[in-house]
């Protein structure tokens, strides 16, 4: 039997064991495979193949089950109550790539929208793809404000891990030269239409400090020899993203990161994984591997190596450190801090304004760009001109210019019509220019926003599930008014018509940017990792997803987890060269 025994964990032995296979795990399993380690990637949904599993990438809206692909209201309200709050991206198209909520519960003691996809690649399939890097008064700005506790690195140090993310996943943008919007590694920037240029021109002659340029954005416009030689292609400007790009024009794990990590010959994906816990060894004083529960099975298994990275996704990583109980960690692993599931932001939206463009009605435009305007933070950047008295932090603005009634899929479905001789006559004219702006706001790392393990509750698998207690207060509410009033400023300057200002209202985790819960920190006793993302009490266990992100800044995240990922494999590779995992 010892025999048997010691025969089955050499099976499962790997030199590393990466837990989830998105926007993060797939950076790890790259990093870490390139650098010599036998890896293996566990994932706890389906397999999606690049090319083969994109079913709806190039479906027609007269080919789909449902008129213009939009699921039955009672099929949404049965299977999808949470996913649909995301609108208008829970569609046929797309719905294999969200999970079913009635298997997968959670409890919101205070409304939290949790947007997930299970399967390989994860939300790197249904990202959004604009691309920034934190800047330096992000990584400043707790110790400054004497807010949450101070990132143990600074900006210079994950300047270098940037751009080589940057220069992997290729990032199509405009320098602009701001010191609090720092510039990459760009390909060519995609181009403004005439209404977007003429609002640039007009309002920045109003308000030059609110600068306005094209969105960042993880698409290629001039593919390098390495990308292309991964099998990916320039950007079609087909705007389907959320399908599956058959072109591997925008990144994902699937085109990108695991492609270039099978092509090692080191790599293991394991679909259908779902990893319930880690597992600590006493003797040693360190993680030995994780045991995971197999969905088609059933049956629990142990997987072993030196080095875990976690990149399960903020919340799921989080679950899975407050699943590993023992006598070492009682209160979930590495949570000597009780920093564990607390701390959790996202960022806030639905806030904004828009306005009409009326003198532009001769004018259109080619293609679906699937990227838009960005308008930089321009509140609190360290000067009095900036500064505002009611609240901390700031916002960014995304949004564009655009023409209804001749977009396949948006047009046909914000026009309510159908087919036949009344909807093409309907598409011979375009509707009128509209330019909307929205805001992305911070949101301050509070520690009573948290999750707590829910053993009442259980999911399909009979699992423990997340209970949420996650709320916005009076800071995230007062910028909110800004960013509606400075958004109906901007399109007032451009001398659009009809400027009006909205706010929808928010729940947390809308923004699908959920951050926190395992926060980095220079002291044990106040967060759960430290500068390289080792858990400060178990030093071969890493956390690179957004568990570790200390404070939200205003802009897209997904990059910074990308730089950290890559940081942290590098960081780990030269540790264990070491001896000291």
């Amino acid at each position: 039997m010892a025999n048997l025994n010691g025969r089955a964990r050499r099976k499962n032995t790997y030199d590393a064991i990466v837990v989830g296979s998105g926007i993060t795990g797939g950076i790890a399993a790259k990093e870490l495979t390139q650098k010599g380690l036998k890896v293996l990637v566990l994932e706890r949904g389906r397999m999606v193949r690049h090319l083969e599993d994109y079913p709806t990438a190039v479906l027609d809206p007269w080919q789909t089950k449902y008129p213009l692909g939009q699921l039955p209201p009672d099929e949404l309200a049965a299977h999808y109550q949470v996913q649909r709050r995301t609108n208008y991206t829970m569609t046929e198209y797309t719905q294999h790539f969200f999970v079913r909520d009635d298997e997968n519960p959670y409890t919101e003691e205070n409304r939290f929208d949790w947007i997930r996809g299970y399967h390989v690649g994860g939300r790197s399939l249904t990202w959004g793809r604009q691309s920034y890097r934190h800047s330096p008064i992000d990584f400043e700005a707790n110790a400054r404000e004497g807010i949450a506790v101070d990132w143990p690195i600074r900006y210079e140090e994950l300047a270098p891990w940037y751009e080589h993310v940057e220069r992997f996943i290729g990032v199509s943008g405009q320098p602009e030269g701001l010191a609090h919007f720092p510039d990459g590694h760009y390909q060519p920037p995609m181009e403004m239409n005439c209404v977007e240029k003429a609002f640039k021109s007009r309002s920045e002659a109003r308000f030059p400090e609110r600068r306005i340029s094209i969105g960042r954005t993880a698409h290629l416009t001039d593919p390098t020899e390495e990308q292309m030689a991964l099998g990916r292609t320039k950007c079609q400007f087909r705007n389907m993203c959320i399908r599956g790009c058959p072109f591997g024009g925008y990144y994902s794990s699937n085109s990108g990161g695991l492609v270039a990590a099978e092509r090692t010959g080191n790599l293991v994906i394991r679909p259908n994984s779902i990893v319930t816990e880690l597992i600590y060894d006493d003797k040693a004083g360190r993680a030995s591997g994780v045991r995971i529960l197999d969905a088609t099975t059933n049956q629990a298994e142990e997987f072993y190596a030196d080095v875990v990275f976690l990149c399960a996704s903020t919340l799921n990583s989080a679950w899975i450190m407050m699943n590993s109980t023992s006598s070492r960690f009682p209160n979930g692993f590495g949570n000597g801090s009780d920093q564990l599931g607390r701390n959790i932001m996202d960022h806030h939206l639905g806030v904004g304004a828009s306005g009409e463009a009326p003198e532009f009605a001769d004018m259109y435009y080619s293609g679906r760009r699937p990227n838009g305007i960005y308008v930089p933070r321009f509140r609190n950047l360290g000067d009095a001109a900036t500064k505002r008295s009611d609240y901390l932090r700031g916002f960014g603005y995304q949004g564009g210019a655009g023409r209804s009634g001749w977009d396949r899929d948006l047009g046909a479905r914000a026009s309510g019509r159908g087919f036949g001789a009344g909807r093409k006559a309907a598409l011979s004219q375009p509707g009128p220019w509209t330019m909307g702006l929205g805001g992305f706001g911070e949101i301050l790392p509070y520690e009573d926003n948290r999750i707590t393990l829910n053993r009442e509750v259980t999911d399909k698998f009979g699992l423990p599930t997340l209970s949420f207690n996650v709320t916005m207060r009076e800071n995230e509410m007062a910028m909110r008014r800004d960013m509606q009033t400075a958004a109906a400023e901007m399109l007032e300057a451009a001398g659009f018509k009809n400027v009006k200002g909205h706010d929808g209202g928010y729940a947390p985790g809308l923004g699908i940017h959920e951050m926190g819960a395992a926060r980095m920190g220079r002291d044990p006793k106040t967060s759960v990792l430290n500068a390289h993302n080792q858990v400060h009490e178990c030093k071969n266990v890493y956390v690179t997803d957004g568990a570790a992100m200390t404070s939200a800044s205003c802009v897209n995240p997904s990059l910074t987890y990308m730089a950290l990922t890559a940081r942290a494999a590098d960081h780990a590779v030269q540790a264990r060269k070491r001896g000291d995992l």
